[in-house]
């Protein structure tokens, strides 16, 4: 038994936060016990230099981790 009492084959009550933030395209906060994950995503119009002209898009992802 875990000190929440939470059985071991039990799952956390998760919660999904939808429009998290107010300057990003896309946002959402989940909460799953103390754990709090933030995504955001924006949108540009651009591509880099070599892809120009290709007719495809760009993604790129960036993660931080704040300390323990």
């Amino acid at each position: 038994m875990r000190p929440s009492q939470r059985p071991a084959d039990a799952l956390r009550a998760i919660r999904i936060t939808r429009g998290f933030t107010k300057h990003a395209e896309g946002s959402v906060l989940i909460e799953f016990g103390d754990t709090r994950v933030l995504c955001t995503a924006s949108v540009e119009e651009s591509v880099p230099g070599f892809m120009r002209g290709q007719g495809r898009g760009w993604l790129t992802a960036e993660y931080g981790m704040l300390p323990r």
